[in-house]
C-alpha cells in the first residue's frame, strides 16, 4: 500500500479503457426465437451495430461499418429496427445514421447488401423514420415519418407513415402512404392491436414537452390499411402518458402519471397503484417501460430512484421482481412466449443484455415465498471486467438538505484504489457531475469514466438534482421556471455538504456537466464561488439564442417551462445567461464542443468565447469534428477525459501520471 496525494495514484483505468467501454446496448427485441439489439462500437468512429443472439448461443453483428444504426428523429432518435423471422431466413428493417433512409436487409441470403426501402429528400434534414413496425402480410412497414418542409430547424411535420416493401418508395416520396394527417407535432410509432383492428400512438404538442403532457390516440384500422375513428382516448395537458401498448386479450395498457407516478393502467383501471415509476421521460421515441406476456402478465421496468426488471400480476396488483445483481435497467423491453429481454447494469456491472424466463411454476414459486421468478441470465453484450474490479468505486446513496429543507438525492463516488491511500490530514478533492436532459437523472451504475477518476484519488458526486426524474412528477416539477436556480442551488448544497462533513476538501471542488449538465456548470461558475473549475460540454449558454430558433424543433420550446415564456420574461433569460454575464466568471474552465452539435450549436460556445476574451481566465476550447451532441469516438472520449484531468490537476496542484498537460489560455 503506498500513501501518496489525492489526485496522484497511479490507476490501470486509462482514458483509452474507458473510450473503449463507453456506451451500452439499446432496444432490444426478438426476431422470432433469438433475441436481437443494438450496440455501440466505440472503436470504430462511434457507430452503432445490430446484433443477434444465435440459437447456439453465438453473438453476430448483423451490419459490418459503416453501417450505423441510429435514428435522427427528434435528434434523440429512438427505435431504429424491426426484425421478423420467415423460413427463408430473418427480414430486417432499419434506419442508417449517415442518410437516415429506412433499409431492408436479408442477412442469411447470400450477398444480400441492405436495399433502402425510403428516398433522400434535398429539403433541410431530409427524410427521417423511427419506431418501425413490420406488417409482411401487408408488405409494409408501418413507422414515424419527420420530413423538413425548409431548411429551418423547425420547419417540420412528422406522421405515422406505412413504407412499401418492395422498395418502390426508394426514389419516389408519393409512394409512402401516410396514416396520419400531422395534425400533432410529435407522433410515437402506432402499436397494433392482436387482431389487428385497432392502432394506438401517443402524440404531444408545443410547447409541452412528452413528461408534461402527451395524448393518448386509437383508431380504427380499416381493411384498405387506412387509419379511421381517429379519437384521444387518456392524457392531456398535464397528464404523461409514457408508453403504450396492447395486452393479448385486447385491453389497452398504457403508463401515467396522472396521480403524480407514472403508472400502469388497464382500460383506464390502475393496475397496480404504487409511489413509484412505471415509466420515465420520453427522450427518444419507442421507449418501453413494460410489455405484455402471452400469459396475461406483464414485463415492467419500476421503481424509485433505480429500476428493477419486474414481473406485474395485473389481476392482483402484484409484482414480483427477478433475481440477479442488476439494480437497474434501462428503458427497453422485449417479451416472446414466456420469455423477457432486457438491459441491466449495477454498480459493479456495466450494461448488459439479460433474459428472463417467466414459467408460470416459477412465478407460482415467487408468490408462495419461494425462489423469485428465476434468475435472470446474461445473454449478449457480457460485462467483462477489463481491470481488477477492487479498482472500482464504492459508491454511496445519499441525501443532502438543500434552501428551504428541500430533500436532494446524490451518488457519492470517494476515491478509492486498493493499492494506494492518502495521507491522513489530506482531504480529497470532488468533482460534481451534473446529469444533462435536464429531465433525467444519473443511474447507479458503473462507469468506467468516473472510476478513471475516484481510482486516481478525486471523488465525483452525481447529483440528481430537483427536476430529475425517478422520483414523482413534484420532484420533477421543481424545476419549472427555476432552470438555473434550483439545479446550480441543489449541486452547491451537495458540494458544500461534502465539505462542511469532512469528505472533501472545500478548497478543491470542480463541477462538469454536458448538454443541460453543460449548462448547470456553467451557470454555477457564473453565480457561485463554490467551485476552483468547471468542465463545460456541448452546453446550452446563451437562453436567449437557443430559444430563439439556435437549437432543434423537439426543444425549441422547452425553455417555456424550464425559464418561462421569452415574450413575458425576457429579463429572465438575460439574467440567468453564462453567456451575458462572461464578466463574473472567474474560475479556470475547459470547455468542449461538437462541431456537428445541432441540438447545442458551437455559435453559443463561440460567442460566450467572445465575451469572456481579455478576462485573462485560464480554459481551453476543444472541438471536436465529427461529433454531434454527446460524444461517441473513443479517441475524442481520450482526449476529453485526459484534458479534463490535466485542469483538474493544474488547478489543484494534483500530480497525475502520464496524463498530457492541457494548455490552458487567459
Amino acid at each position: 500500500m503506498h500513501t501518496l496525494p489525492y489526485g496522484s495514484w497511479p490507476s490501470p483505468i486509462t482514458a483509452g479503457l474507458a473510450a473503449a467501454h463507453d456506451g451500452q446496448p439499446e432496444f432490444v427485441g426478438f426476431v422470432g426465437d433469438e433475441a436481437w439489439w443494438t450496440e455501440p462500437r466505440p472503436t470504430e468512429g462511434g457507430r452503432r451495430t445490430l446484433v443477434r443472439r444465435r440459437a447456439d448461443g453465438e453473438e453476430e453483428s448483423v451490419l459490418s461499418a459503416p453501417w450505423n444504426v441510429r435514428s435522427r428523429v427528434i435528434e434523440y432518435g429512438g427505435r431504429p429496427w424491426a426484425g421478423v423471422a420467415r423460413p427463408e431466413g430473418p427480414l430486417v428493417v432499419f434506419v442508417d445514421f449517415a442518410d437516415q433512409r429506412l433499409y431492408a436487409h436479408e442477412p442469411e441470403t447470400p450477398g444480400a447488401r441492405p436495399r433502402p426501402l425510403t428516398p433522400v429528400s434535398p429539403v433541410g434534414g431530409g427524410l427521417r423514420w423511427v419506431d418501425p413496425r413490420l406488417r409482411v402480410e401487408r408488405g409494409e412497414v408501418w413507422c414515424v415519418l419527420e420530413e423538413f418542409t425548409g431548411e429551418g430547424p423547425t420547419d417540420v411535420r412528422r406522421v405515422v407513415a406505412a413504407v412499401p416493401l418492395d422498395g418502390s418508395a426508394a426514389e419516389d416520396r408519393d409512394a409512402v402512404r401516410e396514416l396520419t394527417d400531422g395534425r400533432h407535432r410529435f407522433v410515437t410509432g402506432p402499436q397494433l392491436s392482436p387482431d389487428g383492428r385497432r392502432a394506438a400512438w401517443l402524440a404531444w404538442d408545443h410547447p409541452r414537452m412528452p413528461w408534461d403532457g402527451t395524448e393518448l390516440v386509437v383508431a380504427e384500422v380499416a381493411g384498405d390499411g387506412t387509419l379511421r375513428e381517429v379519437r384521444t382516448v387518456a392524457g392531456g395537458p398535464d397528464e404523461s402518458i409514457a408508453q403504450v401498448d396492447w395486452a393479448h386479450d385486447g385491453s389497452l395498457l398504457y403508463a401515467s402519471d396522472r396521480t403524480g407516478w407514472w403508472n400502469l393502467y388497464r382500460d383506464d383501471e390502475p393496475v397496480c397503484p404504487r409511489e413509484e415509476e412505471f415509466g420515465g421521460p420520453l427522450w427518444k421515441i419507442g421507449q418501453r417501460w413494460f410489455a405484455p406476456l402471452e400469459s396475461g402478465l406483464i414485463a415492467v421496468v419500476h421503481g424509485r430512484g433505480a429500476t428493477a426488471l419486474g414481473i406485474l400480476d395485473p389481476e392482483t396488483g402484484e409484482v414480483v421482481d427477478a433475481a440477479g445483481p442488476w439494480t437497474e435497467f434501462a428503458a427497453t423491453l422485449a417479451v416472446h412466449g414466456t420469455r423477457v429481454v432486457g438491459v441491466g447494469a449495477s454498480p459493479r456491472s456495466a450494461y448488459e443484455v439479460v433474459e428472463l424466463d417467466t414459467l408460470p411454476q416459477a412465478l407460482g414459486s415467487a408468490r408462495a415465498g419461494g425462489t423469485p421468478i428465476g434468475r435472470a441470465r446474461v445473454i449478449g453484450a457480457a460485462h467483462d471486467d477489463p481491470v481488477d474490479p477492487a479498482c472500482y468505486p464504492e459508491p454511496q446513496i445519499r441525501m443532502f438538505t438543500g434552501p428551504v429543507g428541500r430533500e436532494i438525492h446524490a451518488h457519492i463516488y470517494p476515491p478509492h484504489n486498493p493499492g494506494c491511500v492518502a495521507p491522513g490530514d489530506e482531504l480529497p478533492p470532488y468533482v460534481i457531475w451534473a446529469h444533462g436532459g435536464p429531465t433525467s437523472r444519473a443511474p447507479l451504475v458503473l462507469d468506467l469514466e468516473i472510476a478513471y477518476f475516484t481510482s486516481r484519488g478525486i471523488g465525483v458526486a452525481e447529483v440528481n438534482y430537483g427536476g430529475s426524474t425517478g422520483h414523482g412528477r413534484e420532484y420533477r416539477n421543481r424545476l419549472r421556471e427555476q432552470w438555473g436556480v434550483v439545479d446550480v442551488e441543489d449541486c452547491a448544497a451537495v458540494a458544500l455538504g461534502l465539505a462542511e462533513e469532512g469528505t472533501a476538501d472545500r478548497a478543491r471542488l470542480a463541477i462538469r456537466g454536458g448538454s443541460a449538465g453543460g449548462w448547470t456548470t456553467a451557470a454555477s461558475l457564473a453565480s457561485t464561488d463554490v467551485y476552483g473549475c468547471g468542465t463545460i460540454l456541448y452546453p446550452v449558454l446563451d437562453l436567449a439564442g437557443w430559444g430563439s430558433g439556435e437549437t432543434h424543433d423537439f426543444e425549441s420550446q422547452y425553455l417555456e417551462s424550464l425559464v418561462g415564456p421569452l415574450a413575458q420574461v425576457p429579463g429572465r433569460y438575460a439574467e440567468r445567461s453564462p453567456a451575458e454575464h462572461a464578466d463574473r466568471i472567474t474560475a479556470p474552465f475547459l470547455l468542449l464542443q461538437g462541431l456537428d452539435d445541432v441540438i447545442c450549436p458551437p455559435a453559443q460556445c463561440e460567442r460566450f468565447l467572445a465575451r469572456m476574451r481579455g478576462r485573462r481566465v485560464p480554459h481551453a476550447y476543444l472541438a471536436f469534428e465529427g461529433e454531434g451532441h454527446g460524444f461517441r469516438r473513443a479517441d475524442t472520449t481520450v482526449r476529453v477525459l485526459e484534458s479534463e484531468l490535466s485542469l483538474y490537476a493544474q488547478v489543484f496542484g494534483l500530480n497525475p501520471p502520464g496524463v498530457p498537460t492541457l494548455e490552458l489560455t487567459t
